[in-house]
């Protein structure tokens, strides 16, 4: 069996004199304790040194990417070739397979293999004999910095710095765009404030402005490339009979420059936005199915990198952006908040304020893995987004039919009570057919029984029994001292 082991200096191929040995993993390190043990279980057989570091990162960078350098095909051509039936122990499963399929080698990647790299490496000064242990040192420094700046150069991050820095740009465009078009309607509604009003949309009416200048230019002055027909007609008209006050030339100079700004700037974030938007399908492009490029370029933006936000779970995912209020209601013992930043994406917009909470705790689980996939995965399709996608909006759509279908109620429940209901008539039966003297009608009867009743009795007549009156207070202090004084000259007498 033969044995690649790379090092920073370059390839060696060692031979593996006694094979058995490899069967016993567990004791396996007790052979290599001394460099004269090593050198009964492995011997050098072949060392491809690398003639200067560019040559040593090349090869380093093909390894990690489990790819075939140019240094290395050769190395395996010139001897392993020659020994086809020989066994190729190799530490990396990948590496092996591109071997294999390119070069037709037989290559083994074992837990012993493992095990052997690992004595190997601890007992390499004494094995790859030729090169100090001053210069290996020396070579492994240099090319550790060589792939560390190479990786710095080439890495997934510096994209999501990318990403950051455009939607931390896009955000403060729009906050200048916003100030500049509030001062440019507030600058020129002095002098005509009716346009305001026509005209609503403000990269319309910033280009209407920085065309017409002065209202007394707007009867001879084409919009139909900016406005409508109606909106034209309304500007021209509102134009004769405007209140606004008069300005100088140079006021019309200073407010057409202010246009003009904002007109750059909108053109800027359109296409920044673009940019955006490409940069987002290409680094994440799960997380972009799922929750929208400015939503996910927030997210990424708030955890600082896709890696760090891949490491949040889905519950931090849920409410991130909403740190402040959380921190309040855990200090007021108060309701937590279910939403974050994850509250403008299209799916949590779209959904009823009752099941807002439970789609945004959905999202955030599904955007989590979309996040892991794009931060770890080694495809870069959208295929899983997709997927997780519709059956978020199936979800979604079944929570709101069961709501109407509260409502309403079920149409199955009532068609069941229906089939299994049983409907019967009962009829009584009619004595009066039994006889065949002539009956009078039971409506008959009963009137005549009613005459014959108000016959006998005799009609007495209801007399209303006066309530007597109550005696008001003074009256009864009246009464009272009448019979005093009557007691009083009774008295007198006797």
């Amino acid at each position: 069996m033969l044995v690649l082991f790379e090092t920073a200096a370059g390839y060696a191929i060692f031979k593996v004199l006694d094979e058995s040995k490899l069967q016993q993993v567990d004791s396996l390190y007790k052979e290599f304790e001394t460099p004269e043990k090593a050198n009964k279980v492995l011997k050098l057989k072949h060392f491809e040194k690398f003639q200067d570091t560019t040559e040593a990162l090349a090869a380093a960078t093909a390894l990690v990417e489990g790819k075939i350098g140019k240094s290395l095909k050769k190395v395996l051509k010139k001897v392993v070739a020659k020994e086809a039936h020989e066994q190729l122990a190799i530490s990396d499963a990948k590496l092996g397979g591109v071997i294999k399929e390119k070069l037709d080698l037989s290559c083994v990647h074992s837990p012993a293999v493992a095990e052997l790299m690992r004595c190997i490496r601890g007992q390499m000064e004494s094995l790859i004999t030729g090169l100090p242990p001053r210069e290996i040192s020396a070579m492994s420094l240099g090319l550790a910095h060589s792939l560390s700046r190479y990786k710095l150069k080439f890495s997934p991050d510096k994209v999501d710095t990318m990403i950051v820095q455009a939607i931390s740009l896009l955000d403060d465009l729009d906050k200048e765009l916003n100030n500049y078009i509030m001062r440019c309607r507030e600058w020129y509604g002095w002098h005509f404030p009716e346009l305001g009003k026509i005209i609503t949309d403000n990269l319309a009416y910033c280009k209407t402005v920085n065309k017409i200048g002065d209202r007394t230019n707007v009867a001879g002055s084409d919009l139909s490339d900016i406005l409508p027909e109606e909106i034209e007609a309304e500007v021209k008209l509102a134009a004769e009979i405007s209140m606004g006050t008069e300005v100088s030339e140079q006021d019309i100079g200073n407010i057409r420059h202010l246009c003009d700004q904002v007109i750059e700037i909108s053109d800027y974030r359109i296409q920044l936005y673009d940019y955006l938007k490409n940069r987002m399908m290409a680094i994440a492009p799960n997380l972009t199915v799922m929750v929208g490029e400015l939503v996910g370029a927030r997210l990424i933006s708030h955890a600082g990198s896709l890696l760090n936000l891949a490491k949040h779970p889905a519950s931090t995912v849920q409410i991130l952006g909403a740190e402040k209020a959380l921190f309040r209601a855990l200090k007021t013992r108060k309701d937590t908040p279910k939403y974050g930043l994850i509250y403008h994406a299209s799916l949590v917009g779209q959904t009823t304020a009752k099941n807002k909470g439970k789609i945004s705790r959905m999202l955030a689980a599904k955007a989590s893995l979309a996040i892991r996939y794009d931060a770890l995965g080694e495809d870069t399709n959208a295929e899983m987004g997709v997927e997780n996608r519709a059956k978020l909006e199936a979800r979604l759509r079944q929570l709101e039919e069961k709501g109407i279908r509260r409502i309403s109620g079920t149409g199955k429940a009532m068609a069941k009570a229906d089939k299994y209901q049983h409907k019967s008539e009962v009829k009584m039966y009619d004595p009066s057919g039994d006889s065949t003297i002539p009956s009078t009608s039971k409506k008959r009867k009963f009137e005549e029984v009613e005459e014959e009743e108000e016959a006998e009795e005799p009609v007495t007549p209801v007399v209303k029994l006066k309530k007597p009156k109550k005696e008001s207070v003074a009256e009864e202090k009246k009464k009272k001292k009448k019979k005093k004084k009557a007691k009083e000259e009774e008295e007198d007498d006797d």
